[in-house]
């Protein structure tokens, strides 16, 4: 079985404190890259032995060398400025509780013909990260990277320029063939693996986001199909025994969120014209909705990753209620198609969640032993 694996989990975890300050001693010039990158790589070989050691199949470098878990991507091709900054991001965040006064998104401009680096953006982390789990049978190493969204829908055509991309088509060709590219060198490095992480999907499930891109031009009726196309054409060369997911999310850095609204504006097109492996769903509260948008899941392989337990707070979900809570979505697709996740990384900026270590890690031993308990193996 490939990707995505009964007990899951979207990629970030809590950053430990003592790396947090060797980033700002970098930032500060009191060390040297090379420098930061060794205590990064210790930093990721122990995330990675306690993600073995709870029984996760799929093991991610904890996003452990980011700052934010796109813009560290997207800061990399050229072609692309954007305006963010951690403090800027989360200056207000922090006197706010969750689901409280929400921040403005981060702008993207596409200010010129768009670039790769000629040594990938994550293949020598993905390179790192599979030397750590090299020998250890049943354990994958998972990348995540940005979707490719993630470059158009905060500013759409206005934030893109004419000079460069006169027509749209071109853009998106560009944009696409960065991403086979990428893909493809992480393929030859050996990932067989990778996840996109997109809050542009979910954030058409809201209202008021719905309308924020009718004021930029955009359709939100029809970006879901521009997007599965996107997706589509960034996956397409992947190799057959690589598995590609999408995690949807509505906002989660320090345990705060920007959007809300179930799946229903979105998911016939979603889960039927976006060709993955499977979708990391958030069903962690009510701003999600419920489970019926799932009838539109077609049969066969594609997975949904019930993302049912919170990372966005240490209290520790009711074992029966999920179990209720699987059994209820299997009313709308097969048990055989769902699995079990958080409902988003622990630590999607550098500024993790509102919990601790020993909650985070307490949540993933529960899901490994739930999905052992309803699916016979995680």
């Amino acid at each position: 079985m490939k990707g995505p694996y009964r007990a899951d989990h979207v990629g970030s975890f809590l950053r430990p404190d003592w790396l947090l300050e060797q980033r700002d001693r970098w930032k500060a010039d009191e060390i040297t890259l090379e420098e930061l990158r060794e205590n990064e790589n210790k930093a990721i070989a122990e995330v990675v032995r306690k993600q073995e050691a709870v029984g996760i199949k799929d093991v991610t470098d904890g996003e452990f060398r980011r700052e934010s878990f796109h813009i560290d991507f997207i800061d990399k091709i050229g072609g692309v400025k954007h305006n963010f900054t951690i403090k800027g991001a989360f200056a207000q965040g922090e006197q706010t509780k969750a689901g409280g006064e929400k921040q403005a998104p981060v702008t993207i401009e596409v200010v010129d013909r768009m670039t790769r680096p000629e040594a990938g953006i994550e293949v020598e982390n993905f390179k790192y990260l599979k030397s750590l789990v090299d020998g250890h049978p049943g354990v994958e190493p998972k990348i995540t990277m940005p979707s490719p969204t993630m470059t158009h829908f905060r500013g759409g055509r206005k934030a893109i320029s004419e000079k460069a991309y006169p027509e749209m088509e071109d853009f998106f060709a560009d944009l696409a063939k960065l991403y086979r590219d990428e893909i493809a060198d992480l393929a030859a490095a050996g990932c067989r693996y990778i996840q996109f992480d997109d809050t542009n999907l979910a954030y058409l499930c809201d209202v008021n986001m719905r309308e924020a891109a009718k004021a930029r031009g955009e359709d939100p009726e029809e970006l879901p199909r521009t997007y599965a196309d996107l997706i589509n054409q960034s996956i397409k060369e992947r190799p057959a025994d690589m598995a590609a997911c999408i995690h949807l999310c509505r906002g989660n850095a320090h345990s705060l969120w920007f959007a809300e609204g179930d799946y229903e504006p979105v998911a016939d097109k979603l889960f039927n014209l976006t060709d993955v492996d499977g979708f990391f769903l958030e069903y962690d509260d009510e701003r999600s909705g419920g489970f019926e948008p799932l009838r539109f899941v077609p049969k066969g392989n594609k997975k949904i990753v019930l993302g049912l337990v919170t990372s966005k707070s240490g209290d520790l979900e009711s074992v029966d209620e999920l179990k209720a809570r699987i059994d209820e979505a299997s009313k709308y697709v097969s048990l055989d198609q769902l699995c079990l996740s958080p409902q988003c990384g622990f630590s999607s900026n550098a500024i993790g969640n509102i919990l601790t270590e020993d909650q985070e890690w307490a949540k993933m031993q529960m899901i490994v032993e739930l999905a052992e308990e309803v699916w016979g193996s995680a």
